[in-house]
């Protein structure tokens, strides 16, 4: 069986940019709908009560399963068929169709009905956009050569925190403008489908994937997760995506309840485009950084970052001082996010799966995503009467979950250290 080596691409290597794109409005489409339009569309179908902590998180955990469950099936089908791009234009295609249902339960009904038509139309999307990125995670690793895989992580992160940012100015926007809540849902389905043209076109040539060389087999679930490099790095992404899934969902919950601002979607957005602005700052260095230093250095120092934005997030009820901590996270965020693609492709231990074994890594980013249905629950059981503490215990978590993420990637080997 193949370890360790780094296939010469049948093609020219594409642009990072080019290679990267749909990455870009993906990102956009995650942060509106994710951060925006989900937390508005509960609060309008089950109003401002105790629960919307419980329905959002519910909503959430319910499109996590099918992102749990379809990207190594998908991956290992495009794995055999050699394919991967066909499995890009059929997922966007459904993942637009869950957008337009999603828009018109906004546009058109209320109550418990518009929350469930609300759910159908989110579970369409999770299962498009998981059909079309889990084989489109594999470009990277299967094309791009290790010792420039942070510069290529460098790039899809910085595509994907400007992506953030540009939705975070557009949520703004389309809240100051007073349009309707359904013209976020339009907006997404926008930036999602051009991004996706240039990759379509512009990686068109390597979309064939190498096929397995005859005699070699797959790795069975069982030895992949005995293969060390694979299973430290799968754990280390799950608690980092822990943390960020404990607080994620309730951003905008948090400017309302504890900060106190009374245009809770607008001040929210702002929160945003400082996370990502100093994001993008941090995204490109450390992953040409990693290429020369090793990638868990800048980890160390990322993870460290969001775990103190997190803790004094709990201390401060001051929006002002709340932007400069949202700096603070988003350096750390950019570092990790820019890093974290490159120690998972370096983690994959065979060509002859690139797709699946990307899409069960990608499990470790989505599964923790049903945290935020016990988050939301202990988030309504603790803030009674008017009390703020379930945002203490929730933030707490999350910091708690950044640490141990900090200690656990001790034990992933480097792959890269080059002069």
């Amino acid at each position: 069986m193949s370890q360790h080596t780094s296939p010469a691409p049948r093609a020219p290597l594409p642009h990072p940019v080019t290679l990267s794109a749909f990455w870009f409005g993906n990102a956009f489409h995650w942060l509106v709908l994710l951060l925006i339009a989900m937390p508005a569309g509960v609060v309008q179908f089950v109003g401002e009560g105790g629960a919307k902590g419980t329905y959002l998180g519910l909503l959430t955990a319910v499109g996590a399963l099918v992102a749990l469950v379809l990207p190594p099936i998908v991956g290992a089908q495009s794995d055999r068929t050699g394919q991967r791009l066909p499995y890009l234009r059929w997922g966007l295609a459904v993942n637009l169709l869950g957008l337009a249902v999603m828009g018109g339960a906004v546009a058109w009904l209320q109550g418990m009905i518009g929350f469930w038509v609300l759910v159908l139309g989110f579970l369409l999307v999770q299962f498009g956009n998981n059909y079309a990125t889990a084989p489109y995670s594999a470009l990277i690793p299967q094309l791009v050569p290790v010792e420039q895989r942070g510069r290529y992580s460098g790039v899809m992160a910085t595509l994907q925190a400007t992506g953030q940012l540009l939705a975070a100015a557009a949520a703004f926007a389309v809240a100051a403008a007073g349009l309707p809540p359904a013209a976020n849902y339009g907006l997404i389905a926008l930036v999602l489908t051009l991004p996706a043209l240039v990759t379509l076109r512009g990686a068109a040539g390597v979309d064939q994937a190498a096929l397995p060389t005859p005699g070699q087999r797959t790795m069975s679930l069982r030895e992949l997760f005995a293969y060390g490099p694979f299973f430290w790095v799968f754990w280390t992404r799950v608690l980092f995506a822990l943390g960020q899934y404990s607080v994620q969902p309730f951003l905008n919950y948090y400017n309302r309840d504890v900060l106190r601002q009374s245009d809770a979607e607008q001040s929210t957005s702002i929160m945003l485009a400082a996370i990502i602005v100093a994001s993008i700052v941090s995204a490109f260095v450390g992953g040409k950084l990693s290429d020369r230093t090793g990638r868990k250095p800048v980890i160390y120092l990322a993870g460290a970052m969001m775990a103190v934005a997190a803790v004094l997030l709990i201390v401060t009820g001051d929006y002002l001082l709340a932007l400069g901590l949202a700096l603070l996270f988003g350096l750390g965020f950019g570092a990790f996010t820019s890093v974290d693609w490159a120690l998972g492709a370096d983690a994959m231990p065979s060509e002859q799966s690139y797709a699946r074994d990307m899409g069960i890594w990608h499990v470790a980013f989505v599964a923790p995503q049903f945290v935020s249905l016990p988050m939301g629950t202990l988030l309504d059981t603790l803030n009674t009467d008017g009390s703020t503490a379930g945002y203490t215990a929730v933030f707490s978590l999350a910091a708690l979950f950044f640490v141990a993420g900090i200690l656990l990637v001790r034990r992933v080997p480097e792959r890269v250290r080059t002069a």
